[in-house]
């Protein structure tokens, strides 16, 4: 890698500062000490008993492992201590505040002589009353007598640790005309979905169940177009489907693997008749399962087809009239449909009756940067809604287990962003059949996770809510260490930075050891990064009360403040640690 010495750094464009700003001269950065110094030894393991909480309710709170003597726990939300307390067990309870739709952070800690402090465990608490607001996203994929209650438990478990709120239960119907296994008052014990993969419903409803007790939201997943080849038998028209020709002589259809029960049948979405008839199956589902939504599906583009009487359709207009005749019939169910490769995704959201975008990216939407470009445009149509991405990482890697930088470095970038990664659920997802679980978690992925979902939830203030980007200059004090402006570049410390409720808040991500700008990281090669030490920063800035840092990366998460310098216009600090992603927050 080129270096470039400390003068020859040129100032980013910045589109918010006046024009007469005497350039900063980066040569002047020294390096400073943290306002507080803090270590970590993370030996505790801290668990909720929920995934969110609703404003004043009871967040029971329990550890693993020996409580240290003088140890307190206390609850912040970014760098503000709302409430603290002394520790005398290994399980305790607070009280959620009553500010709605807020993350926070408890960490155990001690004070120690030599004024430092030793955090041993974090972590995060989201009160909201609303799931959708800030949606962390899972799955579940497999039904089988495998899927014992401890299993179904222990499953839950750690989604519930990564505080996921929702769970999507891919390919648990029976057909997908008719997805309930059984009738309603008589249901089947167990059945066969479409692959022949036996489906017992009391591991559903155990799922279920579950999740509820952690206040997950469970949203069972069809088509909003498919049909097996014995639909005509369950009152499915032929008049109803979707033709290749205007002659109606070949229906459309996916081609399904040899053994399996079907090929699958598209049919019009916005076919009233069509419509009527899947939301009666929905019903029956609703009536029989205690199912909280729909997570509705797409195939993407089809191209050119056409209904039973030769007119050719659009099928995204299609989809925003299967989706306001599906809520027209559940109002109080939560509606969720894929934007695959972004087809539809204007006339999805522009429904505003989903609770969120939900956006399947495949090769056209590769890069670290189409993440933002994609939310921004999808959020351009309806600003109300958050993003998820359906992102499989690895997907073409021969390894037994997920390459851990590629997957943190992609987390990293989803989240400083404020999109949510759906990657989490009985396995972790690399292919978009949900069931393949070639690939594996390591423990140190594992462990990772954790911590950047406990980020995710506990900062979701900073990441996630509305905010416009920042394209000020930042300048490196380290010639060894280039600055760069989103969207990445290799060889580059690169910045998204994001004025929030007025707070700077600046994400580095580490990209210099990088070997692609893809996020997909393909065949798991994604080297790891070197962590950056002591990084000297100048950034414009007036009138600066506090800064303060916090990484999934470093101490669990919690924040440190850091000293600072005022030079005119601009502020200097020095950023303690930097591995995948460091946030830093500059209070006005």
């Amino acid at each position: 890698m080129k270096m470039y010495p400390i003068l020859m750094i040129i100032p980013l464009i910045c589109q918010s500062c006046s024009s007469d700003n005497v350039a900063f001269d980066s040569s002047h950065i020294e390096t400073l000490q943290p306002a507080v110094n803090i270590s970590s030894e993370l030996n505790l393991n801290l668990n909720t008993d929920k995934a969110l909480y609703k404003p004043g309710e009871t967040v029971t709170i329990t550890a693993s492992g020996k409580i240290p003597v003088g140890a307190k726990i206390r609850y912040r939300h970014g760098n503000d201590v709302v409430t603290s307390d002394n520790l005398a067990g290994n399980a305790w309870t607070w009280t959620a505040p009553s500010a709605n739709y807020t993350g926070y952070l408890a960490d155990v800690y001690t004070q120690n002589d030599d004024h430092t402090e030793t955090v041993y465990g974090t972590i995060a608490i989201d009160v909201s009353t609303d799931w959708a607001k800030y949606p962390r996203y899972g799955f579940v994929a497999t039904y089988d007598g495998s899927k014992t209650h401890s299993v179904i438990q222990d499953d839950m478990s750690f989604l519930n640790r990564c505080h996921i709120n929702g769970i999507q239960f891919y390919d648990w119907h029976y057909k997908h005309q008719w997805p309930l296994g059984g009738t309603k008052g008589n249901l089947m014990d167990s059945y066969t979905d479409i692959a022949n993969r036996t489906i017992y419903t009391s591991v559903i409803k155990d799922y279920i169940s579950t999740q509820h007790a952690y206040g997950m939201k469970a949203m069972f997943y069809n088509l909003c177009y498919g049909a097996l080849d014995d639909a005509k038998q369950d009152g499915v028209s032929e008049k109803w489907h979707l033709y290749d020709d205007a002659g109606h002589a070949t229906m459309d259809k996916l081609s399904m693997p040899t053994g399996w029960k079907s090929d699958i049948y598209l049919m019009d979405a916005a076919n009233e008749n069509w419509q009527n008839y899947i939301a009666d199956r929905n019903d029956d589902v609703y009536a029989s399962l205690d199912f909280d939504g729909y997570h509705i599906d797409q195939v993407g583009d089809r191209g050119n087809v056409y209904d039973y009487y030769g007119s050719k359709l659009n099928l995204t207009d299609g989809f925003a009239s299967f989706i306001k005749k599906m809520k027209t019939r559940q109002l109080n169910k939560s509606l969720v449909m894929n934007a695959v490769a972004n087809f539809g995704s204007q006339q999805i959201a522009e429904t505003g009756d989903v609770d969120f975008l939900y956006s399947e990216l495949w090769s056209g939407e590769s890069t670290f940067s189409d993440l933002l470009s994609i939310m921004k445009s999808n959020q351009s149509y309806n600003d109300s809604l958050a993003q998820v991405y359906a992102a499989y990482m690895n997907y073409n890697s021969s390894k037994s287990e997920f390459n851990t930088p590629g997957v943190l470095l992609t987390d990293a970038v989803m989240f400083a962003i404020g999109a949510d990664h759906l990657e989490l659920g009985d396995h972790m997802l690399g292919n978009e059949y949900f069931p393949n679980s070639k690939l594996n978690m390591s423990d140190v992925l594992k462990t990772a996770i954790i911590h950047y979902y406990d980020f995710f939830t506990a900062y979701e203030n900073f990441l996630r809510d509305k905010g416009n980007q920042n394209y000020d200059e930042i300048y490196s004090g380290n010639s060894n260490v280039i600055i760069n402006n989103w969207p990445p570049k290799l060889n580059t410390v690169t910045a998204y930075a994001k004025e929030v409720k007025g707070k700077e808040v600046i994400h580095l991500l580490n990209f210099v050891k990088a070997n692609s700008l893809s996020w997909r990281d393909l065949d798991g090669s994604m080297p790891e990064p070197e962590t950056i030490t002591s990084l000297p920063l100048g950034v414009h800035a007036s009138s600066v009360k506090k800064i303060w840092v916090a990484s999934p990366d470093n101490y669990g998460g919690a924040p440190q403040e850091l000293k600072f310098k005022q030079q005119g216009d601009y502020v200097t600090f020095t950023i303690p640690s930097l591995k995948y992603w460091t946030m830093v927050v500059i209070e006005k």
